[in-house]
């Protein structure tokens, strides 16, 4: 019953933001705000990278309004938009990268190497999780990271409920072997269920 008040009050913020009430709007930002930081946080790396990509996709969201399905939960929809811009903002960072070593390796100098990153045991998992195929690295995600539920997760990646059962079992059975192979010091604090 809390589910279905919180879906209808859903529908009437989305319906009063199309109305350009901004009241509305920055209500859904303020409930969603969190979990549209950490998916692109997850895919960028970067704290910075990410707020720009968390601003980004609700300024976007925002703009596609009227194409939002009203039928379907906000979030999965706004966690796409996500999804899509922090892989678009990956991406671009890497050839800037691969772009800036080529250069200075035609000059002869020293070449660039990515920053250094945080050993951390949350950043050993962030890349024993990259390591895995990129379906299999959404479905993690979405999942475990953001704590979506399968029927969430399903309609984020546009796949069916059972799919995403199946590839979480299969993704989480990679992810602990590669913990157990190249990130043994994760193995031995805790294990991957």
């Amino acid at each position: 019953m809390e589910t279905d008040n919180s879906s209808r009050n859903e529908a009437l913020l989305v319906a009063e933001a199309r109305k350009g009430e901004e009241r509305a709007w920055r209500q859904l930002v303020s409930q969603h705000q969190d979990a549209v930081f950490r998916l692109a946080y997850l895919i960028t790396g970067s704290a910075e990278e990410a707020q720009d990509v968390a601003q980004d996709a609700f300024v976007r969201a925002y703009l596609k309004l009227d194409q939002y399905d009203d039928g379907r939960p906000l979030r999965p929809w706004l966690l796409g938009i996500t999804g899509n811009l922090a892989r678009n903002r990956r991406r671009s960072i890497g050839r800037y990268w691969h772009a800036v070593q080529r250069f200075l390796h035609e000059r002869g100098e020293q070449t660039v190497v990515a920053p250094p990153r945080d050993n951390s045991d949350a950043q050993l998992l962030w890349q024993a999780v990259q390591k895995l195929p990129r379906a299999a690295q959404a479905v993690i995600y979405l999942r475990y990271f953001l704590e979506l539920s399968e029927a969430e997760t399903a309609e984020t990646l546009d796949i069916a409920p059972g799919t995403v059962k199946s590839r979480a079992h299969r993704s989480l059975k990679k992810l602990r072997l590669i913990i157990e192979y190249e990130y043994p010091e994760l193995a031995d604090e805790r294990t991957i269920s």
